[in-house]
């Protein structure tokens, strides 16, 4: 690796530098891990003669490092390990995947087969069947969660494992698709997925250690230098302490903010929060020493737990997305307004007792209904506690009713946007379109009236849910088009689109502001961290339907180079 002590100049680049000008330079230098000079040629002149590297970058984008402000990466990288469905479309290329995974040594290793990544709109409704997954796996339990994990599907031997059958009641927030009959089908949904999870083998800290590493690496090949853990659990052989461990061992190169797991049946809120506060302090603790030894650098203060996750209701396509307004009926499916996974009364406690506390909330709103249930609940802190910086956030906010979206900016709430879902693609025309109606339907992720109502954006990707390329969210956010799409394509809610400039800065100053690293992240700007980006063009000079086509060649972290192609 590296000297992280060595000076390295970059020039004849256009730098956005993400500070609070937005402005732009040419040139760059940094040295110990830090950025020492950000500007012209003038200011890296008497840099260039003694620099350790000085690279031209030919006129190419450099930028802070990406941080992404939402995303399940040990998951994801646990998941590139398993049967990885998430690079295929149909049931005949699942089927493929699953029997080549079979036919290598982990696929016959153990007594389960399991792996992720399915399309709903694979599947007529949405919905795969045990019947296709026994003819693969027909032995053997086989259980995969689909890509935005909000349902799973399972075979016959995994049903049977898991106890559930024509009499297993659909637990509180779950549901079991059935038959005529009441059998299960192999479809299951939110809470339902609990029945067979809770009889898998038990995911080690050895899988969790190795999903990190190899999540990191991807992430960092895509410029991805930090991000927000959306769903962190606590205990032994968990996510916080696999990013402790990392953290410790020196392993930990992204800046990581964990979103600590808020329980839905737990009703002692009290108990959760004093959980939640000796979780952050334990993160805190374990870089104190060498914050007091003035060596708060690149592998001493990594990790951070300032944030909990309240997951307020499920997703549009499975009609659990709480909704104000029914849902369109559409071909004998749709009806209802979805689900909340918790009483209002409930939420507007906690989270009033969680911002005491000094958290951040970081809610899973996709309906209106739940987006208007978390402003509701920091209005309600707000009014007790007063105002704080607690950077609060709303993630994926598919339907925010126009009476809310003034709303954001007065409460001083992020909108937490995964940009890539905002276009046409088979999942959005098949199966949530003709259940939104369309109206509703073009007024799905409404970014472009929240950035005009000065709400603050931050970015991310959802990953495994959907790819953590920031290119191609930034290239969604800006055209509302989906990558590879056809010139003249239709794009969705095309009054919704962002400027180029705003999406970069919500996947990098933004993202940073949200996850409490813009004291040292985020921006390009001396005395920061040398978190830089080298890119092989500069997508504002080019016609925005290329803006995907954009590809990292280094990224840097605390001035070490971790990924170069």
């Amino acid at each position: 690796m590296p000297d992280v002590s060595q000076t390295t100049v970059i020039r004849n680049a256009a730098v956005f530098t993400a500070d609070a000008a937005r402005s732009w330079a040419s040139a760059l230098a940094f040295r110990d891990g830090r950025l020492v000079a950000v500007g012209g040629d003038a200011e890296v002149a008497d840099l260039v003669a003694t620099a350790d590297e000085v690279v031209d970058a030919d006129g190419a984008l450099v930028t802070p490092g990406f941080i992404d402000a939402h995303m399940h990466p040990i998951q994801g990288g646990i998941e590139r390990t398993r049967c990885d469905l998430s690079g295929a479309t149909t049931t005949q290329e699942y089927a493929e995947l699953l029997r080549a995974y079979l036919a290598t040594p982990a696929g016959r290793e153990g007594l389960w087969v399991l792996g992720a990544g399915w399309s709903m709109e694979a599947f007529p409704n949405g919905l795969p069947t045990k019947d296709l997954l026994d003819a693969i796996v027909p032995d053997r339990p086989a259980y995969l969660p689909n890509r935005d994990h909000h349902s799973g599907w399972a075979n016959s031997r995994a049903l049977e494992l898991a106890g559930i059958d024509q009499y297993t009641p659909d637990p509180p927030g779950g549901v079991i698709t059935r038959d005529g009959d009441g059998h299960p089908t192999g479809a299951l949904h939110e809470a339902a997925m609990t029945l067979v999870e809770r009889v898998l083998p038990p995911v080690t800290a050895e899988i969790l250690a190795a999903g990190l590493q190899a999540a990191q690496e991807y992430a960092h090949g895509l410029g991805i230098t930090g991000w927000q853990d959306a769903m962190v659990s606590v205990g032994p052989a968990s996510l916080h302490e696999a990013y402790l461990a990392a953290q410790a061992d020196g392993r930990l190169s992204a800046r990581v903010a964990g979103a600590l797991w808020f329980e839905r049946d737990e009703p002692d809120i009290e108990a959760q929060v004093a959980r939640h506060i000796a979780s952050r302090e334990q993160a805190l603790a374990a870089v104190l020493p060498a914050t007091a030894a003035g060596a708060v650098d690149e592998t001493a203060a990594r990790y951070s737990a300032p944030t909990i996750k309240l997951m307020l209701d499920g997703v549009a396509e499975t009609f659990t997305a709480a909704m104000l307004d029914p849902y369109c009926v559409h071909d004998g499916h749709g009806g209802g307004i979805g689900l909340t996974f918790f009483e209002p009364e409930f939420v507007i406690e906690a989270v009033t007792a969680l911002d005491a506390a000094g958290f951040g909330i970081h809610f899973h709103a996709l309906g209106d209904r739940a987006v208007r249930l978390a402003l509701d609940a920091i209005a309600a802190a707000t009014a007790t506690n007063g105002s704080a910086d607690r950077r609060h956030q709303l993630a994926h906010l598919q339907v925010v009713h126009p009476d809310d979206r003034p709303r954001f900016p007065l409460l001083g709430a992020a909108v937490n946007m995964q940009p890539l879902w905002g276009c046409h693609e088979p999942q959005m025309d098949e199966l949530t379109l003709p259940f939104m109606g369309p109206e509703r339907g073009q007024e799905q992720y409404p970014f472009g009236d929240l950035f005009r109502y000065g709400a603050t954006l931050v970015a991310g990707s959802d990953w495994p849910v959907s790819s953590p390329d920031p290119w191609a969210g930034i290239h969604v956010a800006v055209n509302r088009i989906g990558p590879g799409a056809p010139l003249g394509a239709e794009p969705l809610g095309v009054h919704h689109a962002l400027p180029l400039g705003v999406a970069l800065a919500a996947y990098t100053a933004g993202s940073a502001w949200t996850t409490r690293l813009d004291d040292v992240a985020g921006s390009l700007v001396v005395g920061k961290a040398a978190d830089v980006v080298l890119h092989d063009r500069n997508p504002f000079d080019l016609p925005t339907h290329e803006i995907c086509e954009t590809r990292v060649q280094r990224t840097y972290v605390g001035g070490r180079l971790v990924f170069q192609r």
